[in-house]
C-alpha cells in the first residue's frame, strides 16, 4: 500500500472514531501488515513529513492535515482540456479564507442588492474588522444607524456606498459613516 492510501486510512480512522489509533491499529487495521517495526519507519516518516505529531509522550497527535481538504489540481473554466489529478497541496478551508482570525467575522447575506457582485440572498460572508478599506471592496457600513453591504467608493463629494444591483440607489451617509468591516470572501452551499 502506498503512503497516500495509508495516510487517507489514517485520516479516515480519525474522522470515524474520532481519536487518533493505536500503533498496534495502525498496523492492523490502516496498513495490514505484521511487523510493528514497518508501523513505526511509517509513523514515524508520517512525523518527519509534519502530517501527524507526538505529544511527550509519543501518543500521536493528529495536525491540520487531518482537517484539510486535498486541493488536486486545476480545471479549465474556459475551454475543455485534458486534467490530472495530482496532489497539490492539503489546507483548511480557515487555513484559506480567514486571514486573522480574532477579527473575522461571519454574516448571512439577505437582500439582492449586492447580486450583480455575485453575492445572493442566502450566502455567507466573512468580514474582517480593522482592514482600512480601498475603492471598489466590499464593506460592512453603518450609514445614519443602519447596516449595509456594499461597494466602498471615493468621489469629489466623498465616500459612497454603492449596490451592484441597478434596481437600488447608491447611499450617501446624511450625518454619519462607520466602515465595521471589509468583505473578505463569500460562500455559497449549492
Amino acid at each position: 500500500m502506498d503512503r497516500y492510501t495509508a495516510f487517507e486510512k489514517l485520516t479516515s480512522f480519525f474522522d470515524r472514531k474520532k481519536r487518533m489509533p493505536t500503533f498496534r491499529e495502525i498496523r492492523d487495521e490502516i496498513l495490514g501488515i505484521a511487523s510493528m517495526k514497518e508501523t513505526v519507519r511509517f509513523v514515524d516518516g508520517l512525523v518527519k513529513e509534519g502530517l501527524v505529531g507526538r505529544d511527550a509522550t509519543g501518543k500521536l497527535l493528529p495536525t491540520g492535515a487531518f482537517f484539510g481538504i486535498r486541493k488536486l489540481g486545476y480545471v479549465e473554466a474556459g475551454f475543455p482540456s485534458p486534467a490530472e489529478e495530482e496532489l497539490l497541496d492539503t489546507m483548511t478551508l480557515d487555513d484559506w479564507l480567514i486571514g486573522n482570525r480574532e477579527a473575522t467575522f461571519m454574516l448571512e447575506v439577505k437582500g439582492e442588492s449586492m447580486r450583480d457582485a455575485g453575492i445572493r440572498p442566502g450566502d455567507t460572508v466573512l468580514a474582517e474588522r480593522g482592514r482600512t478599506p480601498k475603492e471598489g471592496d466590499i464593506v460592512i457600513a453603518e450609514v445614519d444607524r443602519k447596516w449595509t453591504m456594499k461597494e466602498y467608493r471615493i468621489d469629489r463629494d466623498g465616500v459612497v456606498l454603492l449596490p451592484a444591483n441597478p434596481a437600488f440607489r447608491p447611499i450617501r451617509p446624511r450625518e454619519e459613516l462607520r466602515i465595521e468591516a471589509v468583505v473578505t470572501a463569500v460562500i455559497r452551499k449549492y
